[in-house]
């Protein structure tokens, strides 16, 4: 902007604190020479810096352009800064709690007891009975060990041992088809094979899929059931990873989903992915919420909310003190004579309206906080030889009466 668009715009502030009803009292009041020569002081007219910009000079001000330019100060403090990182993020169903249900053998469905996709079922819950040629002759083997091993006593010695053998490798054939105990218990008891066999439900869960229906063939390996534990839900969501550090697995969050407005669930975050997306920068993590009452459903969204310390001890100022040039972070700070230094600062985390000061400020210190965009404008036109228009000593001077 050139030193005249400058000149319009201040022309155009006078103007207007001359109009408000504070000024009609007697105006803006001027400068002395004294106060004239402390803002034009510096020595440093049309030097400039190492980016080729021009060196601010200090600024001073009197009560009434403060007020009339909006000036307010701030101290710089030593605080606890706390920043909440927010997101979104899906619901969906645990991966340890989700489990499948498909046969070891070949077999026939002669009978569902669970026919449909979303049923609650309960762990030891009848599925489905299965017809297999296969499984008819494990259950005659195990009745014939059983009935052998019945006739023998250890006195016998090696028959004896050797029909315990076989009889225990009949039942251990049957426990890896996941024939439960207790289903073998009853056979050896009943000692007459049965057509089918009852498949249980491995663990407590909703029915996500049902592949199968009655009469229909399954292969070894089919997956016949699938199931999942929703009592807890896993919410998916991304961050960003600048934001990466801010988080800690074991850390509780606030959620909260659309289906329940108002209502703050709390989780834990319990895994960052140790890897970044190249193309989003950001950063997958995962968190364990309870789902009592089954709330929560997979598939549903969710808003995701880190409530993070910062740091603590960290020297602060508002965000709005900092004048940011795009090369350099300038802020102006109030000395004893009641000057307005500016000062190039180093600037660390923000958080809501706060930001770290790193270097160039001590808590303490009296900073700009707003219209500090005026009064840098002030300064780089006194690095020029200009100043403000009506700011001048002597601009609002009256003429001198003749009489």
């Amino acid at each position: 902007m050139t030193r005249r668009a400058h000149a319009l715009t201040w022309a155009l502030l006078v103007t207007a604190a001359a109009c408000a009803p504070e000024a009609e009292e007697g105006g803006m009041p001027e400068m002395s020479a004294a106060e004239h020569a402390q803002m034009q002081a510096g020595g440093n007219q049309g030097a400039t810096d190492t980016t080729g910009a021009a060196v601010r000079q200090a600024v001073h001000l009197t009560a009434s352009q403060e007020r009339a330019l909006g000036v307010v100060y701030a101290s710089v403090t030593s605080e606890t800064l706390e920043r909440t990182v927010r997101t979104v993020g899906t619901i969906q169903a645990p991966e340890p709690n989700i489990a499948e249900v498909a046969l070891k053998i070949d077999g026939f469905v002669e009978r569902l007891f669970v026919g449909t996709t979303g049923e609650m079922v309960r762990r030891g819950q009848p599925l489905l009975t299965v017809y297999s040629p296969v499984l008819v002759a494990a259950q005659q083997d195990l009745l014939t060990a059983h009935r052998l091993a019945a006739q023998l006593q250890p006195a016998d010695g090696e028959a004896w041992e050797a029909a315990r053998a076989t009889l225990d490798a009949a039942r251990q054939r049957l426990r890896y088809w996941d024939i439960t105990e207790a289903q073998i218990e009853q056979l050896m008891a009943s000692g007459e094979v049965t057509k089918t066999l009852t498949v249980v439900s491995p663990a407590n869960g909703i029915v996500l899929e049902k592949n199968v229906v009655e009469g229909q063939r399954v292969m070894v390996g089919e997956r016949l059931y699938r199931l999942a534990d929703l009592s807890e839900v896993w919410v998916e969501g991304e961050v960003f990873e600048q934001d990466l550090r801010l988080l800690a697995e074991g850390m509780q969050v606030h959620i909260e989903i659309a289906a329940r407005p108002g209502e703050h669930l709390m989780g834990r975050l319990s895994f960052i992915h140790p890897t970044v997306d190249p193309i989003s920068r950001t950063n997958r993590v995962r968190l364990t919420v309870p789902n009592p009452g089954l709330r929560l459903k997979p598939g549903m969204f969710a808003t995701i909310f880190f409530d993070a310390v910062v740091g603590r001890d960290l020297t602060t100022v508002p965000r709005t003190a900092v004048v940011v040039t795009g090369t350099r972070n300038i802020v102006f700070v109030k000395d004893a004579d009641g000057m307005l230094q500016p000062r190039e600062v180093v600037l660390g985390v923000r958080a809501a309206d706060r930001v770290e000061i790193l270097a160039g400020l001590v808590p303490g210190e009296v900073v700009v906080a707003s219209a500090n965009f005026l009064v840098d404008a002030e300064s780089r036109l006194g690095s020029s030889g200009g100043a403000m228009p009506g700011m001048q000593h002597g601009a609002n001077e009256p003429e001198p009466d003749h009489d």
